[in-house]
């Protein structure tokens, strides 16, 4: 049994509206993580939300591609990039957290993506790899070492982002049942062993003593 001190931090990635059921880019079961979520956080002294938060006409959606169509892959300036339905728009109610989410529990809310030009899975960085949140500063400043990651999706921003905490010299720790996954075109499959690779311990939330 895991019981969280003062040096963790459980990271709640991008529980927004427009990543559960009915929402623009809707993650299948998403909402199921909220109640798991709320349960963990009150084992936690410490807790971040992120949040996807994208300007209209953001790169990253198809719309904003001509000819494109949502899912497609193109070549951006940083690399390969997915092409998404609008999601998560400014101001939106897509954008805003998932109304049952405990929202006031956390110290900070790190919001990403709104670059025009450039999308961001990740807490810690944009997807060019090189443009930081300052999420990492933040963590140091604030003494955690060891962070625990819940949210949506499994394996595009939880994946990233727990990635990125392992880069960045963190241990990293993936709750599985209080994260859902796209799981595009095997996305799921590769983002697990992409974690192990990286060090990234999984376990289910019951580990964590409430």
């Amino acid at each position: 049994m895991i019981k969280p001190g003062e040096r963790d931090c459980l990271i709640v990635v991008d529980v927004q509206n427009d990543f559960c059921p009915g929402g623009a880019l809707a993650v299948a079961d998403g909402n199921a993580v909220v109640s798991v979520i709320n349960r963990l956080m009150g084992g936690f002294a410490h807790c971040i939300l992120t949040q996807d938060w994208h300007p209209q006409g953001h790169q990253s959606f198809a719309s904003a591609q001509p000819g494109s169509e949502p899912f497609q892959t193109i070549k951006a300036p940083y690399g390969d990039q997915t092409l998404w339905p609008d999601h998560c728009v400014q101001g939106s109610r897509g954008a805003e957290f998932h109304l049952a989410l405990q929202t006031d529990r956390a110290e900070l809310i790190l919001r990403k993506g709104f670059r025009p030009q450039i999308d961001s899975y990740s807490a810690f960085y944009e997807n060019d790899r090189q443009t930081t949140t300052g999420l990492a500063g933040y963590l140091r400043e604030r003494n955690f070492s060891r962070l625990f990651f819940a949210g949506l999706a499994t394996d595009f921003c939880v994946r990233y982002s727990a990635e990125d905490a392992r880069r960045e010299g963190f241990e990293a720790v993936v709750i599985e049942d209080a994260c859902r996954a796209i799981d595009l075109e095997g996305s799921l499959v590769a983002a697990w062993e992409s974690l192990d690779v990286c060090g990234a311990q999984r376990i289910l939330s019951d580990a964590i003593a409430a």
